[in-house]
This record gives structure tokens, sequence and C-alpha cells, in this order.
């Protein structure tokens, strides 16, 4: 699932080549096979780490566009580290890369700050396209998680119109509002509009955490 404003389309490396990247995991041999992936798809790795304390570390020096973190690793866990680059490193937007879909930590998490969310048992190309997204400030949610986390509708949460779900779920595929008004014959300020109902409703301060919300209680799949 991907959020962003300007579709999912893969950047060129060029491009790329203005993303940098810290890299965090306890796996030597993930950060290597992982880094070298990252390298030939053209971004900047100027890091990888073995434990969330160095990555912190990394993070406040290099001030990255991303970094990418396990969830589970020594010194500092990927969702207090999510929370620390919040407070030092407001301009990274953290991504974490986890080989377990566990229920309790993904929404801490989400409500932590982290942008993306990837497991590692996906092909890498998903870890690509979740890091252009994060990179142009969406949100990307692995669909294996994203399944998980659609804990069924609740009757104590905010009842969305057929609407509201429609422009969430296409914003949820990545499409930009002009895309969600030509599927929907609908103009984009009327899009923007049932957005912005569908985030008040929510409580939710982006559409990037409206998506994130909906999809973590049922609203969405």
């Amino acid at each position: 699932m991907t959020v962003n404003g300007a579709g999912p389309e893969a950047r060129t490396n060029g491009a790329r080549s203005a993303i940098s990247i810290v890299f965090a995991d306890d796996h030597p041999a993930i950060l290597d096979a992982v880094g070298r992936h990252l390298d030939d798809a053209g971004f900047t790795v100027i890091a990888a780490v073995e434990h969330g304390a160095a990555a912190l570390a990394a993070v406040e020096e290099h001030q990255p566009t991303v970094c990418i973190a396990d969830l589970h690793m020594p010194k500092l866990d990927g969702v207090s580290l999510v929370r620390r680059i919040a407070a030092s490193s407001a301009a990274t937007r953290t991504l974490l890369y986890t080989g377990v879909a566990d229920s309790d930590l993904i929404p801490e998490a989400l409500d932590a700050g982290a942008r993306g969310l990837v497991l590692k048992n996906s092909p890498l190309s998903d870890l690509i396209r979740a890091i252009d997204t994060i990179a142009a400030d969406g949100i990307f949610i692995d669909p294996v998680l994203g399944a998980s986390l659609a804990i069924g509708a609740d009757p104590s949460q905010p009842v969305l119109t057929d609407r509201e779900r429609q422009v969430l779920h296409l914003l949820a595929q990545g499409n930009a509002y002009g895309e969600i008004g030509a599927e929907l014959y609908l103009s984009d300020a009327t899009v923007r509009a049932h957005a912005q109902r569908a985030m008040n409703k929510l409580n939710a301060r982006t559409r990037a955490q409206a998506v994130a919300i909906a999809v973590r209680t049922g609203l969405i799949s």
C-alpha cells in the first residue's frame, strides 16, 4: 500500500542518487546484500550499521533522507529509534524493515511516526518502491502487513462514507488526487474535500496518517 502525491512511478537512478540512506540491521549478511542492492538501484547509502544506537548517531550526523531499520535490534529497537529520529532529525523518514508481522508493534510504529513498513520476505523491488514513496513524502505499508493490521470494522470507529472510503483506498494505491478524480469522475477539489473530511473524522493530520489509521482499524483494506 502506498500513499504519495506523485503516484508510485519509479525514479531513475540519477534522481535516486539524491536520496541518502542510513541502513540498520543486526544481520551482517542482510546489511551487505541489501546495501549492495540499494547501491545498484542508485541510492546513496551513507552508513550501514548493526544496531539502533549506531543508526541514531549516523542519522544525527548525516541527516539522511531515509533511515531503514530492522524492527528488532540490540541497543535501540526500531520503534524507539523511530521516536528518537522524529525528535532529532524531523526531515528523515523512517522505514521499518522486519521479518515478522507483529500485530502489536506495527500500529505502535505507525503512531511513533514510521513512514514505511516492509517485510524482509517481500521482493526487493517492494523495498525500492517503499523508499521512493516515503522519500516523496508518502507512506508505504507492505500488503501483507496491511492485511494483518486490518482488524475488522469496529462499531466504535468513525463512520466513513462510501466515497470517503473509495478516496482513501485509491490514495492507498499510490494515486494522486487528479488520478482519483479521473477514475471516480470527480473534480480535484471534490476529491480533496472527501480526503479532508476523512482526515477530520479520523483525527489525522495528513492523508498518509488517515490511510494508516483506516488500515489499522479495518475501515479500508
